[in-house]
């Protein structure tokens, strides 16, 4: 069992990460999937004002510098920019641009179809199994991130 669930983890993780690559290349050549994960971050952040910096990284778990290599990339190409917030000159909010929401909206009408492609091969008991199932590996993953964090 315990190698199934490992391939089962190791190929889906891969699988999906392969589509969101292909599904990019086809809408934003110039965008990884790394670069589309801190765009999403950001518009998120955007909706609830929580569109500073340092908020930002914590939730990519990436070192501010991590962040700020990224926003520099991101900036040059078009997608976001920085800003110094009104009230505050010391806090830095990222801001999408048009384009940036525009990849967005794009990768989560992926997100979107992926999820809707899986729901439709289940019946509600085995979808409801599936989201307790899952439920169980994300806090698997957040308990042992934030293990290291720690240490």
């Amino acid at each position: 069992m315990h190698s199934i669930i490992n391939k089962f983890l190791v190929e889906a993780f891969n699988e999906i990460l392969k589509s969101e690559e292909i599904s990019l290349s086809k809408g934003f050549r110039n965008l990884s999937v790394k670069e589309m994960h801190v765009i999403e971050v950001v518009c998120e952040g955007e909706k609830t004002g929580d569109n500073i910096a340092n908020i930002l990284a914590k939730r990519l778990k990436v070192t501010a510098g991590t962040l700020t290599t990224a926003v520099s990339l991101l900036e040059k190409k078009g997608y976001l920019v920085r800003e110094r917030d009104i009230n505050d000159k010391r806090i830095v909010r990222i801001t999408a641009t048009e384009s940036g929401w525009k990849a967005q909206e794009y990768h989560r009408q992926f997100h979107e179809k992926m999820v809707g492609a899986i729901l439709e091969k289940l019946d509600e008991e085995e979808s409801k199994v599936l989201v307790k199932a899952l439920g169980h590996v994300t806090e698997f993953f957040r308990n042992e991130y934030n293990q290291d964090v720690k240490k």
